[in-house]
């Protein structure tokens, strides 16, 4: 049968690779980015007609809804819902905390994905069939690293939603997990300090962070049918840096 997949952040590099990996001819990509959709021209060219991109500014609550109307009027009903998107992490003290920045992430990462879950699930629920996917952190595994109370507040926000949904849709059939990797590198780091790159991975069991090629296997998993009795579920892709 084939899939549906509404993926935010589908322009980032998890999400790129992550489409590369579980598509299949016959399925159908809703694909949002934010002013990089340039990503995704390669994928667009290799299943053409088969991949549609939005660019929304998740933190406009009006495009937002102009986007979630045109999906509902112009696309088969998701399948599949995957939430990537993410402020990137500034570390910083608490007594300099960006309350106007954490209102922007509260509205990327929290507000969107309620807002995109209660659209679809309804429908997804009717046709006892779906499957929902969060990015999380290994920051909320144990003892988060320090001055990254922000990212660890809104992340946290994000896995009770998923907990929360997993709890009231097994009845339909649909699962709600997420993956929580440790420190990964990819171009979501570029406010990180390079130092702080560094030790991560030289204090990760595996001696080096997580990869793309490391996170989106898992990703790919919990979205298959194999997944199928498996939600409420954050699934740990650490290198063995963090462990439940």
């Amino acid at each position: 049968m084939a899939n549906v997949y509404l993926i935010t952040g589908a322009s980032s590099d998890v999400g790129t690779a992550l489409i590369e990996r579980i598509f299949q001819e016959g399925d159908t990509v809703i694909a949002q980015g934010s002013g990089d959709l340039a990503q995704l021209a390669p994928l667009c060219q290799a299943h053409p007609g088969a991949i549609r991109t939005y660019d929304v500014d998740l933190t406009d609550p009006d495009k937002l809804e102009l986007f979630l109307k045109d999906v509902q009027a112009s696309c088969p009903t998701p399948t599949h819902l995957v939430h990537l998107p993410a402020l990137r992490v500034i570390n910083t003290k608490f007594k300099k905390f960006d309350e106007d920045r954490l209102e922007l992430d509260l509205s990327v990462q929290i507000r969107s994905a309620v807002k995109i879950c209660k659209t679809f699930l309804p429908a997804m629920a009717k046709a006892r069939r779906g499957r929902v996917l969060f990015m999380l952190t290994s920051y909320l595994i144990g003892i988060p690293p320090k001055n990254t109370t922000a990212y660890v507040m809104v992340k946290s926000m994000l896995g009770g939603l998923a907990k929360s949904l997993a709890t009231d849709y097994a009845q339909y059939g649909i699962t709600v997990n997420c993956v929580a990797p440790s420190m990964m590198e990819t171009k979501f780091l570029a406010d990180t300090s390079d130092l702080i790159v560094q030790a991560a991975a030289e204090a990760n069991p595996m001696g080096r962070n997580a990869r793309v090629s490391d996170v989106v296997p898992a990703m790919a998993f919990l979205l298959s049918d194999e997944a199928g009795f498996i939600t409420g579920v954050t699934l740990p892709v650490t290198g063995g840096s963090a462990i439940q």
